[in-house]
């Protein structure tokens, strides 16, 4: 849990349990893995426990009420230690004993808890290396036609190369609702004009190279394409970084967000 993220496109991050599984070649140096090993933790894989963090539901709370208070929409971005839509997985207490809780049944209170409007000064930024699961986990009246998913959720996907957009893009179209790419880290060249021709479009896409002592070289010209690509479809672009060495070109330094649409402290339920 971070309140006031270091994270550029984010304003918070919001971890319901730690831990996760290694999906593709995005993420061979996850920082979230090698935090958790530094902490003491063996809940990554898939034959692993998840560990709860206990705080995660008066943090929420506590960032409703400071951006109610500000009449301010804030950014929260899901999954910074774990990923929202894997599979329902066991938990383990700060102890490392077993609960009779599973993440499946954190994830239904969170989606409830957002449901009932506890939340509506909160943007919640659920990514996602498993786009396929979406429609699996989210309630059943997020995808009624006449209700739809909540305006302050957004799901988005990560993609590292041609690959993983080619597969993973075009899960992602199917869920309802407003949805983002990630794009992180880059580790090959990706065009996306022909997904957003094929698939529609999705509204944001952020954009950034790895960091950290392992990581992979990044192209600027990857950047330049897909920035193009995003100008030619209309969507807004975000540059996070190339690796937090070299210092971000001026015409790449574009950090742009979607309109949301919402009213600050608004009940949408209806």
């Amino acid at each position: 849990m971070a309140e006031n993220s270091k994270i550029e496109w984010t304003d918070h991050t919001a971890n319901l349990w730690h831990g996760c599984a290694k999906v593709h070649a995005g993420c061979d140096h996850c920082y979230a893995e090698t935090l958790s090993h530094r902490w003491g933790n063996d809940i990554w894989g898939n034959d692993k426990p998840r560990k709860i963090v206990n705080s995660v539901f008066s943090d929420l709370d506590k960032f409703q009420k400071a951006a109610a208070k500000e009449g301010a929409i804030k950014r929260v971005f899901v999954g910074s230690m774990m990923d929202i839509f894997e599979k329902p997985m066991p938990l383990i207490d700060s102890k490392g004993k077993t609960t009779d809780n599973d993440t499946g049944m954190l994830r239904s209170t969170f989606f409830g808890n957002i449901t009932k409007g506890m939340y509506n000064n909160l943007l919640f930024q659920m990514l996602t290396k498993r786009p396929s699961n979406i429609k699996r986990y989210i309630p059943v009246s997020w995808q009624m036609p006449l209700v739809g998913s909540p305006p302050n959720v957004m799901f988005g996907t990560s993609i590292s190369d041609q690959e993983t957009a080619k597969t993973l893009y075009p899960q992602l179209m199917t869920a309802p609702g407003r949805k983002f790419l990630s794009v992180e880290p880059q580790i090959g060249p990706i065009r996306l004009f022909q997904l957003f021709e094929e698939y529609g479009k999705v509204d944001q896409v952020i954009q950034g190279g790895e960091s950290g002592h392992h990581r992979r070289p990044f192209d600027l010209d990857w950047a330049y394409q897909m920035k193009e690509d995003c100008r030619e479809y209309g969507i807004p672009y975000f540059f996070k970084q190339i690796d937090k060495v070299r210092e971000i070109p001026e015409d790449l330094m574009v950090r742009e967000f979607p309109e949301y649409n919402l009213v600050a402290g608004a009940d949408f339920r209806d």
